[in-house]
């Protein structure tokens, strides 16, 4: 979600000031009982993990302690979205859950442990942090579903700016990964090297709806495997986009519907929602991006490689 400016440059100099300032979003993948159906929405909370003392100058608070503010913030989200913590790897947001043989997915939490917006674009930065990059390799390296559905928080090669810093994976910079891409790098180098097969990543963030395709021919690093990458949002805001794509990873934008004007109504039509479906007999994975109405813009079937 776009951050108005004043509140952006205020928990950038939050972070400068008490590291590790956060923004927490967990993305919620739902799996329709006793269907093969996946639905992916997103849910969008702003918390700030702080020391005590530290204390915002944004006059629309009147809460002005951090550590209050991220209590609470904490505590709404959790209340409100169906997280169990205890099956949170870190009692947070980060976890797996399966949906018969063919289905389990992994939902992520990309901004609890990412550094700093205006962190270094060419240096080595983190977006997942160690530990839950090596939970993700090791459980989709672990898995026996036949589809391994990744539900990551910010897209891996859509440039999300904020301000003069870089929200999401992308640095903006062709060539090499640099900064958070380096942790994108190692997990999907690592799934390779494993031959792990048929994942599939389901994004949002960015305020329109787009099928990337993603593979070593184009990219600048070459030890990975081929994969699709899912954007659908959003579902009741105004449109944005389309973003820029970053060639680290060899992307190319096989579909893209996106507003002709920034901050589009929802009533104009740019609303958008993302339904898959896994065949029960084949495990051929149908994928369909639709807009408010339920319309199909875009299909497409994946078979599994075996």
């Amino acid at each position: 979600m776009a951050a108005v400016p004043v509140e952006s440059r205020a928990i950038s100099r939050l972070r400068s000031a008490a590291p590790p300032a956060c923004l927490s979003v967990c993305r919620l993948v739902r799996v329709l009982p006793g269907s093969s159906v996946v639905l992916a929405s997103t849910y969008c909370l702003i918390t700030i993990h702080s020391a005590p003392g530290i204390t915002l100058d944004l006059p629309q608070y009147t809460e002005k302690r951090v550590d209050v503010l991220a209590a609470r913030a904490a505590r709404a989200f959790h209340e409100w979205q169906p997280v169990d913590r205890r099956r949170a790897v870190d009692g947070r947001v980060y976890r797996s859950f399966s949906h018969g043989a063919h289905v389990e997915v992994f939902v992520l939490d990309m901004r609890t442990y990412k550094d700093a917006n205006t962190a270094p674009r060419d240096g080595v930065g983190r977006v997942l942090g160690d530990r839950q990059a090596r939970w993700l390799v090791d459980g989709l390296s672990r898995s026996r579903a036949t589809w391994k559905i990744v539900a990551n928080d910010l897209p891996v090669g859509l440039t999300v700016p904020d301000g003069a810093g870089i929200e999401g994976v992308a640095n903006g910079l062709p060539g090499a990964p640099g900064g958070r891409e380096h942790e994108l790098a190692w997990v999907l180098r690592s799934l390779a090297r494993r031959r792990v097969r048929n994942v599939v990543w389901l994004t949002a963030d960015v305020h329109y709806t787009a099928a990337h395709h993603y593979s070593p021919d184009r990219a600048a690093v070459g030890d990975f495997d081929p994969f699709w990458e899912f954007v659908s949002g959003p579902l009741h805001a105004g449109a944005f986009g389309p973003n820029a794509l970053d060639p680290t990873f060899g992307p190319e934008a096989v579909f893209v519907h996106a507003p002709p004007a920034a901050n589009t109504s929802p009533m104009d039509g740019f609303q958008h929602f993302g339904e898959v479906n896994v065949d029960g007999r084949s495990g051929e994975l149908t994928v369909d991006l639709r807009d408010g109405t339920g319309a199909a813009l875009w299909s497409r079937t994946l078979r599994p490689q075996r």
